[in-house]
């Protein structure tokens, strides 16, 4: 009996819910919590430094980059951790208690900013639990998210037909966890207190971690390591491999803790690295690869470097969009006043909804020989990421009475930036698995994740064109601040569509040097 078949066996013989494994429902339910937990964070982020410790925008956006930057960039050594010595199981069991810990040490406010003769007086140490909890949440995230996935895949056979039905529910319970969290999360800390939507994130994470742990039995072996003997072996001054990796992160986590409050040196880091990995990538490309191989790669490296684009624009959200919705946006919906950060919910709901249609509209156009190419659909993404933006600008030639910009633009510009999420984000790692020669898939992957890592740390660049340096005490005046963030937004309006249009010009190009690839 091969392995795959000995697998398909062990399946078949799993409980069953709904037709799918119940270990899917656990890893389901985990990750739904764990973007509760992240997502709510995120979108109270900034907001919190600003008015509650009175950063300047310059100083909680670089804060943000940082925090962005390295949440994305540390997955890839997390992944690399599980693969080789910890197992998916250790991985994410110790990630998601680096959450928790990282979110309850957020929920800590101490006393709020205030102006003394004009000076701002903080909370220093208050503001170092912050950063130290920040490095918590990276270091867990690092460990947690590339592994639960990998867990689903694991409870599904190669070439069991629910395999994909399986991660679209996973999909959906990622989603379903940041919409709920964006919109409850985001309410409680600006209504009631930024502790209490800090610490209700903070109790989402545990209770993704107590469903994990309770649903242990229904992984059936599949998220263990690979060679347990490897991680018992006595590596350092008496302890083993796996007490080695556990402790290791302390030094890390103090690492993470100075470079979360210095943006400078994560960007010049992320940005050195990234040539590096481009240098390396083209030696391989000329000395090592077929003429064919090296086209497909050549694709690969442009499509790679258009998601910097895209997810620098559609990254505004948590940033500058976010400042937006707070400083120069009606928010009474339906006499319903809502809070800025809960227009991040707008992004998962697109989605919840608009996923559907887009998957049926894919295979509608394959049927009839009509389904864009993996560069177009890239390019559609990246101009109706700029579109969004279009949104905003228009909205802003019709303020109301206050001068503030009815929320209605503000919705059209997250559906315009999800439908490009939609266009772009689910062929994205598809195409590096079919693009990237075997031997250097990892490395590729590895690249496509550093590419979005420098992407949020550039996002928040972008948003700095926008920065208001409101004098200690004093408000901001929004018909200045409107006048400035529109103004970021036609030049990102611009960017969107003139990169999205150069990559559909160089589609067919691009088309013909992926040799058959889809």
């Amino acid at each position: 009996m091969t392995e795959s078949s000995t697998v398909a066996a062990a399946n078949a013989n799993q409980p069953q819910f709904l037709g799918h494994p119940v270990g899917l429902y656990v890893c389901f339910l985990t990750e739904m919590w764990e973007r509760f937990s992240f997502y709510g964070m995120k979108y109270l982020l900034l907001l919190y430094l600003t008015k509650y410790h009175l950063f300047s925008d310059a100083g909680g956006l670089d804060v943000l980059g940082s925090y962005a930057g390295l949440v994305y960039a540390m997955p890839v050594i997390g992944g690399m951790l599980a693969d080789r010595y910890l197992g998916m199981r250790k991985a994410v069991t110790f990630g998601a208690i680096l959450l928790c810990l990282g979110h309850l040490g957020l929920a800590y406010e101490g006393f709020q900013a205030y102006v003394e003769n004009g000076v701002i007086v903080q909370d220093t140490g208050a503001i170092q639990v912050f950063y130290f909890s920040l490095a918590l949440i990276i270091m867990g995230v690092g460990f947690l998210k590339p592994n639960i996935s990998t867990i689903v895949g694991q409870l599904y056979g190669k070439e069991d037909a629910r395999r994909d039905s399986g991660f679209t529910i996973f999909y959906m319970g990622i989603n379903t966890g940041s919409f709920i969290a964006t919109l409850l999360v985001t309410y409680i800390g600006e209504s009631y207190g930024w502790g209490y939507g800090f610490g209700l994130a903070g109790i989402g994470m545990v209770l993704g971690l107590i469903v994990f742990l309770a649903g242990q039995k229904y992984l059936y072996g599949y998220a263990e390591p690979s060679n347990p003997a490897l991680l018992k072996e006595k590596v350092f001054a008496g302890l083993d491999r796996e007490w080695l990796i556990y402790l290791a992160t302390i030094p890390a986590l103090f690492v993470m803790w100075q470079l979360v409050q210095y943006n400078p040196v994560v960007h010049n880091t992320l940005l050195g690295l990234s040539f590096v990995v481009l240098v390396g990538i083209i030696w391989f490309m000329v000395t090592q690869c077929t003429k064919e191989e090296r086209d497909r790669m050549m694709v690969l490296i442009v499509l790679t470097i258009s998601t910097v684009v895209f997810w620098a624009l559609f990254e505004q959200s948590a940033s500058s969009m976010t400042l937006y919705a707070d400083r120069v946006m009606d928010r009474e919906v339906f006499g319903f006043s809502t809070t800025a950060g809960q227009y991040g919910a707008l992004n998962p709901m697109f989605i919840i909804t608009l996923a559907p249609f887009f998957a049926w509209l894919w295979i509608f156009l394959a049927k009839r020989n009509m389904e864009p190419s993996t560069p177009v659909k890239f390019a559609l993404g990246i101009i109706q990421a700029g579109l969004g933006f279009g949104a905003l600008v228009l909205g802003a030639q019709f303020p109301n009475e206050a001068g503030l910009v009815g929320a209605g633009w503000m919705v059209l510009a997250y559906m315009l930036h999800t439908m490009g999420e939609l266009c772009l984000s689910p062929v994205g790692l598809s195409a590096v698995t079919k693009l990237a020669v075997h031997k250097v898939v990892g490395v590729m992957m590895g690249a496509w994740f550093l590419a979005t890592a420098y992407s949020e740390l550039l996002a928040t660049q972008l948003a700095k064109l926008a920065a208001i340096e409101v004098p200690a005490g004093e408000t901001v005046e929004v018909s200045a601040a409107l006048a400035g963030y529109t103004e970021l937004f036609s030049f990102l309006l611009y960017v969107g569509i003139g990169i999205g249009v150069f990559m559909l010009c160089i589609s067919p190009w691009l088309k013909k040097r992926m040799h058959g690839v889809h």
